[in-house]
């Protein structure tokens, strides 16, 4: 099965994606958050004991491609992962919230998500 870096190496902006058939309802998924604006799930290949996804409705295809009209959708992004983060019991020691953008942020589904990761010490440097 090919690494995350290796999928990104190939993926490009498509007209639809996981994470909007997600959104839309399309592909059933059990939502730990909910709202008008953004969802939030575990990761199905979680890379840490705590491992959950925030995606927008709105399908913006990565961080790069957002406007200054997304300000407020950014930050609300932003909120519903620190939110989550505290109904998974993460916020005493600690979390880490990653964006990948395009083939060298080694992002896989072009579709903007946060990566949230905790329930053990993250090493540094990342990557």
């Amino acid at each position: 099965m090919a690494s995350e870096v290796e999928k990104a190496q190939s993926a490009a902006p498509e007209e639809d994606t996981i994470f909007g058939k997600i959104s839309r309802g399309e592909i059933p998924c059990k939502f730990v958050y909910e709202d008008d604006t953004a969802l939030a799930f575990d990761d199905l290949a979680p890379q840490a004991p705590v491992h959950f996804l925030v995606i927008p409705r709105k399908p913006i295809a990565q961080l790069s491609k957002a406007t200054d009209e997304d300000e407020a959708l950014l930050g609300h992004l932003l909120t519903v992962a620190r939110k989550v983060a505290v109904q998974k019991g993460l916020d005493a020691d600690g979390y880490r919230v990653v964006i990948n953008n395009g083939k060298n942020g080694a992002q896989s589904v072009y579709h903007l998500h946060l990566h949230v990761l905790g329930g053990r010490q993250m090493s540094w440097p990342p990557g």
